[in-house]
């Protein structure tokens, strides 16, 4: 995977505010490029540094393994939940997911001025890396 991909895909996780939540296809479409997948994969290799646990599947389940840290970081924020999350936080059964209606992030019009600006970034880095190299020595 490209690095400006990576880079892309960070800064817009970065830009989500506490409270809300998206999911993997949500963060694609913003930057019109990649898809769920790729976005899940940049997540689980490079995600650490930025609010990982407010990216998630669209089913709003949390990334797999880390359901502990993330129904903490969820509370901790007063991110929407379904399920019986305070069974699971007493015994470890229990189902519960991120409420992915209520807190799907509705960006501003300045935070979308900024995923433009990061979508247009990778836009023009990944033009020049697939042109040919005529075209780049004009």
């Amino acid at each position: 995977m490209r690095m400006e991909y990576v880079e892309a895909v960070l800064d817009v996780v970065a830009l989500i505010p506490a409270g809300a939540a998206v999911a993997y296809g949500d963060v694609a479409e913003l930057l019109g490029s990649g898809g769920a997948r790729q976005v899940g994969s940049v997540m689980s290799h490079h995600g650490s540094a930025v609010p990982w646990w407010r990216v998630l599947k669209a089913s709003g389940d949390a990334p797999p393994g880390h359901e502990r840290e993330a129904l903490a970081l969820y509370l901790l924020e007063g991110t929407p939940l379904l399920g019986s999350y305070a069974e699971y936080l007493r015994t470890g059964e229990g189902r519960w997911r991120v409420d992915l209606m209520a807190a799907r992030w509705a960006p501003s019009d300045g935070e979308f001025d900024l995923i433009d600006a990061v979508a247009e970034r990778l836009e023009r880095t990944l033009r020049k890396l697939s042109a040919p190299d005529d075209e780049m020595t004009v």
